[in-house]
């Protein structure tokens, strides 16, 4: 696509250059012509100066044989009449002649008047010509401009599309995540458990459970979070619901051995009145000792389940943070896409319309060429 770029390009930089100088060779040409002209202008205006008087003196060794003729004639007459035909004759040329000066200098004023607009239009028509070159120049630049935002808005269109596909997806998903944190949530208040996240003087996050069961059962330190969060097997809200459930149990059987325990322990003290010697060889009392061992070692055995169990519950509530987070995280990045979908709507209104509200409104120039809605 760049390789393809460059060589249109470098075709229209070629064609610009070449615009120019056929240009360039059309104003020499023009400069020249006019040059020529100026001086067959001058040449012209050189000739018609010459041609008053040069006709003047043709006319004037025209009239010379005319007056030698008449003064000759004159001159057989009387001596009155020469004098008065003398002064007639220079009357008459004095007037041919300023009838002549008046008529040439007229004709010159209309020449140069000539010649001036002639002038005029020549530069009128020279100024037409080049803006005409000017505004063909700038029709291909416009035209080049169009297609380059054709190209814009079709790329943004695509953008859009796809930023389209993106959000969709995001909001999907964060519905997912937010479906999973309700239910997560249900979970846990339906047995109790109230979530409370506080900062440490250091800025880190410490993250608790603080348990408060219907049936007053006591709070769940951060081992059996931390164990519940790092459970792998199974949904979280199935692995809460069986951890949840073993702690009760559990509770329940540690009841049950305490009871037994204070049974055991009420029916020893009975036979406390006893010496220890006599404790010592009775069979029976051996044996509640026995029970006894049996029943702490249970009851400690229950306790490191209890523990254990405490640990996955942390473990898994921890895993629960991480997925609120997850959850903030799939919001923020829905609100972007949202936030660039509009963005692109108000970008490609006016790429669409030509930045008019009321819509396209192509002139001459446009004729013969493509809509403008793509």
């Amino acid at each position: 696509m760049s390789s393809f770029i460059l060589w249109l390009s470098g075709i229209l930089g070629f064609d610009d250059s070449k615009a120019e100088a056929r240009l360039a060779a059309k104003r020499a040409a023009r400069a020249e012509a006019r040059e020529i002209r100026m001086k067959e202008l001058e040449r012209q205006q050189k000739e018609v100066e010459e041609r008053p008087e040069k006709d003047f003196a043709e006319k004037g060794s025209r009239n010379m044989p005319s007056l030698s003729a008449a003064t000759l004639a004159s001159l057989g007459g009387t001596s009155s009449r020469r004098g008065s035909g003398d002064t007639s004759i220079s009357v008459d040329t004095e007037a041919s002649m300023r009838e002549i000066k008046d008529s040439l200098a007229e004709v010159e004023e209309k020449y140069k008047k000539a010649m001036v607009s002639n002038a005029q239009l020549d530069n009128e028509k020279m100024n037409f010509m080049y803006q005409v070159d000017t505004l063909k120049d700038a029709l291909l630049e416009l035209e080049e401009q169009l297609a380059e935002s054709r190209r814009q808005y079709e790329e943004k269109n695509k953008e859009f599309e796809r930023q389209k596909h993106a959000h969709s997806v995001l909001q999907f998903q964060f519905a997912e995540a937010k479906e999973a944190l309700k239910q997560r949530e249900e979970m846990l208040a339906k047995h109790g458990i109230i979530l409370n996240s506080e900062i440490t003087t250091n800025g880190e996050p410490l993250d608790h459970l603080s348990h408060v069961s219907h049936l007053g059962s006591p709070k769940v330190p951060q081992e059996e979070i931390n164990a519940l969060k790092s459970s792998s097997d199974g949904t979280l809200d199935i692995r809460l619901k069986n951890l949840v459930d073993e702690r009760e149990c559990l509770l329940e059987q540690i009841k049950k051995l305490k009871g037994q325990l204070e049974e055991r322990q009420k029916n020893g003290k009975l036979e406390n009145v006893r010496s220890e010697e006599d404790i010592l060889e009775n069979g029976t009392d051996i044996h509640v000792l026995d029970l006894q061992r049996d029943a702490n070692r249970q009851i400690s055995d229950l306790k490191f389940k209890l523990a254990k169990s405490e640990q996955e519950i942390t473990a898994l509530e921890q895993n629960v943070i991480r997925l609120e987070g997850q959850v903030s995280r799939y919001k923020s990045a829905a609100e972007n896409a949202e936030r660039v979908e509009d963005e692109l709507k108000a970008e490609s209104k006016p790429k669409r319309w030509g930045g008019s509200p009321e819509g396209p409104s192509p002139g001459p120039w446009l004729e013969g060429h493509d809509s403008w809605t793509p």
